[in-house]
C-alpha cells in the first residue's frame, strides 16, 4: 500500500504538468484575450467616432498599453517558454522601466525601483545598439540589466502581434509616432512562477489570483461539505431502507420522489424558491450568504441569519444527488443481501438488521467509496448556475467569469486547484476502497 501510495503521489506531478501545460496551450490559441479584447475596444471607439467618449471610457489604447499586457502574461515569448516561466523553471521579466531617447540626444533617463525601496534615476547613453551606463552598485547585484530597442525592434513586435508580414507595412509602422524613437529598456529577471508559490495577478481586477481564490473558497467548501454530510446522511438510511422494503408502497413513493427530485435542475429550482419563499412568502432572503449587518450582529443573530441565507442554496445543491447516492446504496445492498456471506452469518445467530449494518452495508459501500474522488471536486466546484441564482461569489462562479474575462492567470489558478482535487480525489478513492474491502491489495 505505502508504495503504491508513493507511486501515485510521483505521478501526479505528471498529470498536473500535462492538463495545465494543454489549458495553457489553449488559452494562447482560443482568440478574445486580454489584448484582443482592448483593440476591439479601441476598433468600437474609433468606429463611433465619439473620441471624447472613447477617451472617457477608457477604450483608448496605446501601443505602450499593449505592451505592458503582453509583458504580464508574457505574451511576447513562444509558448513553451512562457509555460516554463509560468511554472517558475525559467526566468522571466518581474519588473521592466523604458525611456525614449529624444530625437536630437543619445541619453535617456530610466526611473526605477529597487528591492530596498528607494528610486533611482539610470543615465543611458546609446551608443549604436549598446547602452553605456553606470549604474549604482545595487543595480546589478539586483539583476537588472539594461537593453536598447530600434525603432526597427518596436515595429517588429507590432507586425508579430497583428500578423503583419508585408515589408512596406512594417515600414511605416517604423516610422509611426509611437515606434520612430529608439528606447532603453531597464529590466530585472527571476524565477517567478507556480514553484515560487505565485499564480500572478488578475488583469480584470488588479488582485493576487491566489489571494481571489481564497476568499472564494470558503464559500464553496461550505456549501460543498454540506451539502455533501446532508446528502449522504439522508440517502444512504434511504437506500437501505428502500433495499429492506424493495417493491412496497414506500419504496414506490419514495423512488418516484427522488427521480423528481433528480429531474429538476437545481438552477430552474433555486428560481422557483426565490420567486415563491423569498420574494412572494418573504420567508427566506433573495441573494448572498449573509445579511449587509451580520458583522454587528450577535452570535446567536448571526447563526440564524447564515442559515436563512443557507437553505434555500443548500437544497438546490443536494437535490439531484439523492437520487444516485440512494440508487447506487439500494441495488448494492439488494446484490448482498442474497448472498452467501449473509445467509451463513443468519444461520450462525446474528440477527438480520446486525447483518446487514455490520456485513453487507460495509461492503454496499464499496460502489460509493469509488466516486468519492468526484465528489471532492464537486465540493470546491460547486454549481456555477446556482451560484449565479443566489448571487454567491464562490469557486464555481469565479471560475466561469475568468472563463468569460479570458483572465489568462485565474484561468489557470483555478484550473491548478481544480486538478489537483481531482488527481487527489481518486487517489483518496482507491485508498478508501482499499480500506472498506479487504479483498483489494495495493501491493
Amino acid at each position: 500500500m505505502r508504495a503504491y501510495i508513493i507511486r501515485r503521489l510521483l505521478l501526479m506531478p505528471i498529470t498536473l504538468i500535462g492538463i495545465t501545460f494543454v489549458v495553457f496551450c489553449l488559452t494562447r490559441m482560443v482568440p478574445g484575450g486580454p489584448v484582443e479584447r482592448l483593440l476591439q475596444e479601441q476598433a468600437i471607439s474609433a468606429v463611433s467616432g465619439d473620441k471624447a467618449l472613447a477617451v472617457a471610457s477608457g477604450t483608448s489604447v496605446s501601443e505602450a498599453d499593449i505592451e505592458r499586457l503582453e509583458e504580464l502574461f508574457n505574451l511576447q515569448e513562444p509558448v513553451w517558454l512562457s509555460y516554463l516561466q509560468w511554472l517558475g523553471i525559467r526566468r522571466r521579466e518581474v519588473e521592466i522601466a523604458k525611456a525614449e531617447f529624444a530625437p536630437d540626444s543619445d541619453t535617456a533617463q530610466i526611473t526605477i525601483t529597487s528591492l530596498s525601496g528607494h528610486s533611482a534615476v539610470i543615465n543611458v547613453r546609446r551608443d549604436g545598439k549598446h547602452p553605456v551606463y553606470a549604474p549604482d552598485p545595487w543595480f546589478e547585484d539586483e539583476g537588472w540589466r539594461v537593453r536598447i530597442e530600434s525603432p526597427r525592434d518596436r515595429a517588429m513586435r507590432w507586425a508579430e502581434r497583428n500578423g503583419v508580414e508585408d515589408e512596406a507595412q512594417i515600414q511605416a509602422q517604423e516610422k509611426s509616432p509611437s515606434c520612430n524613437r529608439w528606447r532603453a529598456v531597464a529590466f530585472r529577471k527571476a524565477y517567478d512562477g507556480l514553484l515560487q508559490g505565485q499564480l500572478g495577478r488578475s488583469y480584470k481586477y488588479n488582485e493576487s489570483v491566489a489571494g481571489m481564490i481564497m476568499a472564494h473558497l470558503p464559500v464553496s467548501l461550505y456549501f460543498g461539505l454540506l451539502g455533501v454530510l446532508v446528502s449522504y446522511l439522508i440517502s444512504l438510511p434511504l437506500g437501505v431502507s428502500k433495499a429492506l422494503h424493495h417493491k412496497s408502497w414506500y419504496d414506490s413513493f419514495t423512488s418516484l420522489l427522488i427521480f423528481i427530485g433528480y429531474a429538476i435542475p437545481g438552477f430552474a429550482l433555486g428560481a422557483v424558491l426565490l420567486v415563491y419563499l423569498g420574494a412572494r412568502m418573504e420567508w427566506f432572503p433573495l441573494y448572498g450568504l449573509t445579511s449587509p449587518e451580520f458583522p454587528s450582529m450577535s452570535f446567536a443573530a448571526q447563526l440564524k441569519d447564515l442559515a436563512m441565507h443557507t437553505v434555500l442554496p443548500l437544497s438546490c445543491y443536494v437535490i439531484s444527488s439523492f437520487a444516485i447516492v440512494t440508487m447506487m446504496m439500494k441495488n448494492s445492498l439488494m446484490e448482498h443481501l442474497s448472498a452467501d456471506y449473509m445467509r451463513t452469518a443468519v444461520a450462525k445467530g446474528v440477527s438480520f438488521r446486525r447483518a446487514v449494518w455490520k456485513h453487507a452495508f460495509r461492503n454496499s459501500f464499496i460502489p460509493l467509496a469509488s466516486t468519492l474522488g468526484g465528489v471532492l471536486a464537486g465540493v470546491v466546484g460547486g454549481s456555477l448556475l446556482i451560484e449565479r441564482v443566489f448571487d454567491i461569489q464562490g469557486f464555481g462562479m469565479l471560475s466561469f467569469q475568468a472563463l468569460l474575462d479570458k483572465d489568462y492567470s485565474l484561468i489557470m489558478g483555478t484550473v491548478l486547484l481544480a486538478s489537483v482535487l481531482i488527481v487527489v480525489g481518486n487517489l483518496l478513492s482507491d485508498i478508501f476502497v482499499a480500506m472498506i474491502d479487504p479483498r483489494v491489495k495495493f501491493e
